[in-house]
Order: C-alpha cells, then sequence, then structure tokens
C-alpha cells in the first residue's frame, strides 16, 4: 500500500488526488476520536493498576525480561509464538498486575523496610552464599547478571518483593488442611495393585496378504483427508541479522590488537585475594586496635580478644568486583601480602581489613583469543550498519521493488523456497536455516501474494519476506500416494484382528474360564506385573491402561491398549493393597506441605483478586496483543548492543 501511495504521488495529478486524500483523513481523525491518544490511553499505555500505568514498552521490556529468564532456566530461548501456545502471555500479565496491585497496597498501608534489613536478607540468602555458609559476592554479582538485574534495580525488586511478602505473609501462613486430606491423598498416590495379563501383540494378527485394488482405493477414499498435500508457499526471504553479516566484513589486525589492550581485563582470571575484617562499633575503638597491630598484636590476636573465630571474620578469596562494600575493596587491593589496613569507614561499620594471601591475575595472550575478538567485532561493525541497510531496503521496497528486486539492488542476500506451514519442502524434507522459523512461517501463511509486509524484528536484526505463489491444499490421487495408503491399510488391519482377538478372549474369561486356562488354550502366556501405582510409567502400559487398571474391580476381566499402537492386553487385579498413613512419615509431611500449599495459594489468589477489585485493574487489550505478538517489536526500534567493542 505504501509503496503505491508513494508511486501514485509522483506525478501532479497523484500528488492532488494524494493531498485531498490526507485532508479527509485528518477529518476524520478530527471527527472520530484521535483524542483517545492525545488523552494518554492509547497504544501507549498498556495496562493501569490503581495509581500506576504500565507504558507499552515498559511492559514489552519486561515481558521480554521474563521470557529471557524463563529461556535460562530450560535452556533454549522461547520465541514470541512458543510463549502464547504455552500461555506465558496471560500468565506474565496476571503476575504483572498482581504485583502492582499489592504494591499499590502496600503504598496505602505505608509498609516500609530499612536499607540495613534489605541488605541482611540479601546477604542471607542461601544462594548467594559458599558451602561454608559465608556470603559471596562474587557469586552474588554473577547470579544476579545471568538473571539480567543490575545490582540496583535487583536491590529495589528485593525490596518490592519483601514488602508483597510481610503483606501476604499472614494469608499464606494460615490454613492447614485437615488429616483426612491427607489421607485421602496418600491412598491416591500410593495405592498399588498387581495384575495378570495375556498379551496381543503384531503377531496375533497372523499373516497379512496385500489388499486389493479395491479394497485399497475403498479404504483410500475414505480417508482422503489425511492423504491431502498441504498449503505450500513460495517465499522470498531476506534477513539483516549481525551474526550472520559478520561473516563478511573484514577486521584488521590492528583493529583486533587495539581492542584486546582496552579490553583487557575480559581477556583472563582477575587478581584474587584471601580477606580477613573485623568490624568495630566505633571508629576509636578501630583506630585502637590499629595501633596495637601497628606495635606487634597480631590482627588474628585482635580477633580473639574481641571474641571472634576465623570463620567470623574470613571474607573468603575474592576479585575487588567480588566485594560488595567498594570501600573495603579498594583498602584491601591497595595492601600487600600480610599487610593491615588502617581503619575504613565502610557501608556496614568501621573495618580493619587484612591481606592474608595474594592470588596474581592471569591474562589469555592475544593469539589465544583473537579469533573470538575478530568476531565480536565484526558483529558489532554488522549491528551498526543494520540501521542504515534497513533504510536503503524500505525506501527501495516503497518505491514499488519486488524483495527480491531490493536484494539484488542492493547486493544482499535473499533466498526463495516452497515450503508448508511445517517447514517441509514439497519433498517432505525440512527446509533449514529459516530464520526465526516458527514466526516467519506464521506470518508467510497469514498473508497473500504480493502484498506489503513489516519485517519481523529478531532480538539482534530484521527479516524480510515476501510470497511469490501460494500452491492451494488438494486431494492427492491414489497413485500419488500408494505405499502410504497401504502401510496405513495394513497398520489399520493388524490392529483390527488383534483387538478382535482380544475381545474374543475376554469374551471366554468373562464366560468363566480362567486366565490361565483361556491362555493354555490359545499357546498364550499369562504374566505378571506388581506394585503399580497411578500416574506411573512402563514399557508395556499405556497411561490409558493403568487407568483402566486402577477403575477395574478385583478379579473382574478387562481390555487395555498398551504403549505399542495396535497391541492389547487382557488383564485381572489380582491384588489391591491400601497404605497406611503414617502422619510422622517424610511422605505424609510432603503431601500435607503440598495440600497447605495448593490451599494457601488459591486463597492468596482470591485476596489479591480482591485487592484488584478494590483499586482497579485496566488492560488495553489493542496494546499487550501488539507486544506478545511481536508487532509492537516491527515498528523499527533500535538494535541493542550487548558486545562491547
Amino acid at each position: 500500500m505504501l509503496r503505491g501511495m508513494r508511486k501514485a504521488s509522483s506525478t501532479w495529478i497523484g500528488y492532488l488526488v494524494m493531498a485531498v486524500f490526507a485532508t479527509l483523513l485528518i477529518g476524520s481523525f478530527a471527527i472520530w476520536g484521535i483524542g483517545d491518544i492525545f488523552r494518554g490511553y492509547g497504544l501507549s499505555t498498556a495496562a493501569k493498576v490503581g495509581r500506576t500505568e504500565i507504558t507499552t514498552e515498559q511492559f514489552r521490556q519486561i515481558y521480554n525480561d521474563r521470557l529471557q529468564q524463563i529461556g535460562r532456566q530450560i535452556g533454549r530461548p522461547i520465541s514470541l509464538d512458543q510463549a502464547r501456545a504455552l500461555g506465558f502471555d496471560r500468565q506474565i500479565l496476571g503476575q504483572l498486575t498482581a504485583e502492582l496491585a499489592l504494591d499499590e497496597r502496600a503504598r496505602s498501608l505505608r509498609l516500609g523496610l530499612s536499607d540495613a534489613e534489605i541488605a541482611r536478607r540479601i546477604t542471607s540468602e542461601p544462594g548467594f552464599r559458599t558451602p561454608d555458609g559465608r556470603f559471596d559476592a562474587q557469586r552474588f554479582q554473577a547470579t544476579i547478571r545471568q538473571m539480567g538485574y543490575t545490582e540496583q534495580r535487583f536491590v529495589t525488586e528485593q525490596r518490592r518483593e519483601s514488602l508483597r511478602r510481610q503483606l501476604s505473609g499472614t494469608i499464606m501462613a494460615g490454613p492447614l488442611v485437615p488429616q483426612a486430606a491427607v489421607e485421602a491423598m496418600d491412598r491416591f498416590q500410593n495405592e498399588q495393585r498387581s495384575i495378570d495379563y495375556v498379551l496381543f501383540d503384531h503377531a496375533q494378527a497372523g499373516t497379512i496378504d496385500p489388499p486389493t485394488p479395491d479394497v485399497l482405493a475403498q479404504y483410500f477414499n475414505q480417508r482422503k483427508v489425511l492423504f491431502r498435500a498441504p498449503e505450500y508457499r513460495k517465499l522470498v526471504v531476506m534477513s539483516l541479522i549481525p551474526s550472520e553479516m559478520a561473516a563478511t566484513i573484514e577486521v584488521s589486525d590492528d583493529d583486533v590488537k587495539s581492542a584486546y589492550q582496552d579490553h583487557l581485563d575480559r581477556f583472563g582470571t582477575p587478581e584474587r585475594r584471601h580477606i580477613q575484617q573485623i568490624v568495630f562499633p566505633t571508629m576509636d575503638a578501630a583506630r585502637a586496635a590499629s595501633e596495637r597491630i601497628m606495635q606487634g598484636t597480631s590482627f588474628a590476636d585482635v580477633a580473639k580478644e574481641r571474641g571472634l573465630s576465623e570463620k567470623d571474620i574470613d571474607l573468603g578469596t575474592l576479585t575487588k568486583s567480588g566485594i560488595i562494600d567498594r570501600a573495603v575493596g579498594d583498602a584491601a587491593f591497595s595492601l600487600k601480602e600480610d599487610e593491615t589496613s588502617a581503619p575504613v569507614q565502610g557501608r556496614f561499620g568501621v573495618a580493619l581489613v587484612h591481606v592474608v594471601k595474594i592470588e596474581p591475575g592471569v591474562t589469555r595472550s592475544l593469539e589465544e583469543v583473537a579469533p573470538e575478538i575478530k568476531k565480536a567485532i565484526a558483529t558489532e561493525r554488522a549491528r551498526q550498519q543494520i540501521l542504515s541497510f534497513y533504510d536503503k531496503v524500505e525506501d527501495t521496497r516503497s518505491e514499488g521493488h519486488t524483495l527480491s528486486e531490493t536484494a539484488a539492488s542492493l547486493k544482499l542476500p535473499s533466498r526463495t523456497v516452497e515450503v508448508d506451514r511445517s517447514g517441509h519442502d514439497p519433498n517432505g524434507e525440512p527446509v533449514s536455516d529459516l530464520p526465526d522459523a516458527q514466526r516467519l512461517l506464521a506470518a508467510a501463511f497469514t498473508t497473500e501474494v504480493g502484498v506489503d509486509t513489516d519485517p519481523l524484528q529478531t532480538q539482534d536484526g530484521y527479516v524480510w519476506y515476501e510470497v511469490e505463489g501460494i500452491t492451494p491444499s488438494r486431494d492427492r490421487t491414489l497413485d500419488e500416494v500408494k505405499d502410504k495408503v497401504e502401510a496405513s491399510w495394513r497398520e489399520d488391519e493388524i490392529a483390527r484382528r488383534v483387538k478382535e482377538k482380544a475381545t474374543q478372549f475376554l469374551d471366554k474369561v468373562k464366560g468363566g474360564s480362567s486366565l490361565n486356562e483361556a491362555a493354555a488354550a490359545e499357546g498364550l502366556t499369562v504374566q505378571t506385573i506388581t506394585g503399580l501405582k497411578r500416574g506411573a510409567t512402563s514399557a508395556l502400559l499405556s497411561g490409558g491402561a493403568i487407568d483402566a487398571i486402577f477403575r477395574s474391580a478385583k478379579d473382574a476381566p478387562a481390555l487395555a491398549d498398551t504403549e505399542t499402537a495396535g497391541d492389547q492386553i487382557v488383564f485381572r487385579v489380582t491384588d489391591i493393597t491400601m497404605p497406611k498413613t503414617d502422619m510422622a512419615s517424610e511422605e505424609a509431611k510432603s503431601i500435607s506441605a503440598a495440600l497447605n500449599r495448593s490451599l494457601t495459594e488459591d486463597v492468596y489468589g482470591q485476596y489479591v483478586a480482591q485487592v484488584e477489585r478494590e483499586i482497579g485493574v485496566t488492560i488495553n487489550d489493542n496494546a499487550i496483543r501488539q507486544v506478545v505478538t511481536g508487532s509492537y517489536a516491527n515498528q523499527r526500534a533500535p538494535v541493542q548492543d550487548d558486545s562491547g567493542f
């Protein structure tokens, strides 16, 4: 559309027409309500919780941060489409509004925590402590960096989280489930059953002759939809992604050497020091102790006189950046080995700092890290070029050129593929190396031939696509898929025969024959499984079979599927063992804790919902939809730089 408008306005007649169109468009805005934008509740506001407004950009940042956190936890990135399919968009929005509602309630109740209390809670967090129980500043910094936080942002978030816990503590600690509920859950989870069974597998089907042409044709005609050819689309794809463009960018040895010198601290292990610290209540007490040390008293003896053990004064072996108190770090790294500092005014009091041992830093050589540096520089240069190329691509497309013509004109690589919705070509082979394949295919299959589309923005670049042709889904002929149809018929025929034999066998057992007698008559073997529990996994039994076993009465014969498609078992329950709940056992305690957690979460959810109703929560569905589908990100945004070069 934009290309057509620009092309039309290139003549004086087109210019006059476009001027009239623009005048009417502006007039319609005045009549129909562009004022909503100026009143502040357009796409710029994603949600409002009480008096707190969340802008669309803030929600986009929060949403992406939390998806990245989830991605780090599961070990792979999550696309926007995957996030929506898994319901993460609704979960994250619900969590965010609940958090802001509790923040509003905490403010209205004037709840607060001191800086010292926040510091105490952070330093006592088990995840930031060494195995011997000491706070590890280096581990703290590494952990919050991995979570995507700066120290200031983490402390702020911990303050908010602590206030929420303070507010909800009485609710979460309240209800307790009765003993009868624990016993019922214990019986459900730990009831055990044993069965005798006879297996009917593919071998019981006997010899399967090939189907006659008439039988195969009838089978195919009844199931044509299973063998349809999917819709295929011929796509032109062009991407500008720094990691891909970097391979075409030259980086000189001088540039590599300069970057190495400028970022030397990145290419090795920094100096570490084993540090001890004694904290004093006053500056005068610290000065007195310092004078005694200067006169010959050891640092350890001063600590003993104050009732401190070696563990109490030991901060561990740390880098300078790993020391949370900057003043202490500066003092420690200005000393020689076995020296003690003058009194230092730190964040947690006046301290004397002693260096026990110094471990020098080790720096990797230029030759060792040169490939890494070269790749980082090339990627950063590619990133800087992307916005320039973006403008050139969009300008060329706006002149009416196709994507293929645009790529050729700007000497950018593009590729043409024919693909179905699942990413396979007409031969059934997966099409490899499609950028952001899931989002790309989803978008490509919702547009038409020749329609201008906005580029998809990936984490570090852009992907353009254009539909050049559409091959509609169609019914295949029998000749095209004869082998597949015959294989499918064969599997269905085997399953039918096995089910028929198993059903006949079951009827004999129900008619009065024992399982052993009926099996012996058919030349089959009775087998046994013991100790089955609900939800258990088995190489033989499907989940449906285990459910059927726990629905069956003792000694009553029944039929069930196995894990192998088409196979069946005829079984009877031979033993049922009900557990005796010991409320003092670890398992009963675990069940009780799980039930209590579930109950308190339900009560807590109702409380949050009530708070949200009282303070008011308004959601801008259009703005949220733009963020979670990625269309908000497709409004051109700068590509982030995280290389450091």
